[in-house]
């Protein structure tokens, strides 16, 4: 059952919760294959082959399935070998991934984003959760965690138990203490009740109806100022 008195840290998920992620990581790769037609115009002509871009990170994925947790290492990799494949110099991929790792940190916020940010974080310890690699400080949101928490970083992802209990370390509580807010049910609801933790459903789009099974264990806001009201904090 839920019980909001049980609670003294949050865990909160980045991508989809705080941000759209998919529009972020369409303009970054949009910013990546320009620096590529100045630098590296074979690999650019390349990849503008939709079927090769898809084909080029299917096949990464497929010969690295225990590095599926480092996102970095995958992009990086599959910039590498589209380099080969084009014949351009594979030395350019480290620069041609930090072009991109900016221009991913480049996100736009929900409008309830960072006010409730600034709430959670006066009330509760925030550490953030994320299979992704979003980086708080270069986006500029450091200030509102006490800690985060990346599946690179801790060797595996959302929804293994041991990267939530690794967000209850950082926070400085047991995960019975701790609540998990996040977009994914099945990565983020489900993985958070599996080790332990509560959690909060955010669904900004309409979703499928919550499982009997966890309807009275997992509120379900439709944004983080809801959540505020969930947790009981003020709208100031």
């Amino acid at each position: 059952m839920w019980n909001l008195s049980r609670i003294r840290a949050i865990a909160l998920d980045l991508d989809d919760t705080l941000w759209p992620v998919w529009p972020t990581i369409e303009r970054a790769e949009g910013v990546l294959q320009h620096w590529l037609s100045e630098h590296a115009p074979a690999t650019a002509a390349w990849l503008s082959d939709p079927q090769r871009r898809r084909a080029v990170r299917e096949q990464v994925h497929a010969e690295f399935p225990h590095l599926a947790h480092d996102l970095t290492f995958l992009r990086r990799e599959s910039i590498r070998r589209a380099l080969a494949a084009a014949g351009d110099a594979t030395e350019l991929a480290e620069p041609a991934f930090e072009v991109f790792f900016a221009a991913r940190q480049q996100v736009a916020l929900y409008p309830d984003a960072l006010p409730a940010l600034q709430r959670l974080s006066r009330r509760f310890p925030v550490v953030s959760l994320s299979n992704g690699n979003a980086d708080l400080r270069r986006i500029g949101l450091d200030a509102h965690f006490v800690g985060t928490v990346s599946a690179r970083e801790a060797g595996c992802k959302k929804p293994d138990p041991r990267i939530f209990h690794r967000a209850a370390a950082v926070a400085g509580v047991p995960p019975e203490a701790v609540v998990h807010v996040g977009d994914d049910f099945e990565l983020d609801v489900l993985g958070a009740l599996g080790a332990g933790m509560q959690a909060v459903w955010v669904a900004r789009q309409p979703a499928a109806p919550m499982p009997a099974a966890h309807a009275a264990a997992v509120p379900v806001c439709a944004d983080l100022t809801e959540l505020c009201k969930t947790l009981g904090i003020p709208l100031d």
